[in-house]
């Protein structure tokens, strides 16, 4: 599994990630749409430390600098 998620995405991913956690955590998003977001924050949290997004794969994106 190579890297396909350069720093910046994997910067914006975390920060998504913490927002949506601390809008959850604060009951400010609830019920079916807390859930579903917090699935999407929990995912987009591994993604970035592991620095491989499946998606990506499928759809031939990058952006990991060129080395």
């Amino acid at each position: 599994m190579t890297t396909n998620m350069g720093s910046t995405d994997k910067i914006i991913r975390i920060l998504v990630a913490v927002v949506i956690a601390a809008l959850y955590f604060t009951n400010t998003i609830t019920g079916t749409l807390g859930i579903v977001l917090m699935v999407l924050a929990v995912v987009f949290l591994l993604t970035s430390l592991i620095g491989f997004c499946p998606l990506y794969k499928i759809f031939g994106i990058s952006t990991c600098p060129t080395k």
